[in-house]
């Protein structure tokens, strides 16, 4: 899964995709571009890249990968889902794939940063109690894993942020 950072008007921002209304899973949900590991990718990092050109046309060498951020797994699926970082001179042209994705949103961080949009609620399953993370986007929600990778890349930029300022 890839996380593009670019500039734009408001800022850095993030850009997420909103899932096709005809996939099987996570219909119409707010995420970033990724998918499954093929036979033909070197690395999960080539995943990442070759699944973003796939699903809305950035070109890999427009990407400068910096990291990857803290992986997990969700819910319905035991498979991780390994969150890298990547970062665009400026804000990309993109071409939407319909057999993946509705729409493109693009976000800047100073929005992802606002309390009043972010919120957790505890909810149960098979009896044990687990956390969701939200981030209530105008006219999106955004939420689950999406909202904990969000989460934890704003908790390292704020982290690092403050660290800088320190010294």
């Amino acid at each position: 899964m890839l996380i593009p950072i670019s500039p734009g008007p408001d800022g850095p921002e993030l850009l997420f995709t909103r899932r096709a209304w005809h996939m099987r899973n996570h219909t119409g949900e707010v995420s970033f571009p990724g998918g499954r590991l093929e036979p033909a990718d070197l690395s999960l990092e080539t995943t990442a890249l070759r699944e973003t050109e796939e699903e809305v046309g950035i070109d890999p060498s427009l990407v400068t990968v910096v990291g990857e951020i803290t992986r997990l797994t969700t819910v319905s699926s035991p498979a991780y889902i390994v969150p890298f970082v990547g970062h665009l001179a400026e804000r990309p042209e993109t071409t939407i794939n319909p057999d993946e994705v509705d729409g493109i949103l693009h976000v800047p961080v100073a929005e992802l940063l606002d309390p009043a949009i972010y919120r957790q609620e505890i909810w149960t399953r098979d009896g044990q109690p687990i956390e969701i993370t939200f981030f209530e986007l105008v006219g999106d929600t955004l939420w689950g894993a999406t909202a904990r990778m969000v989460r934890d890349l704003l908790e390292r930029v704020t982290a690092a942020a403050t660290a800088e300022q320190g010294s």
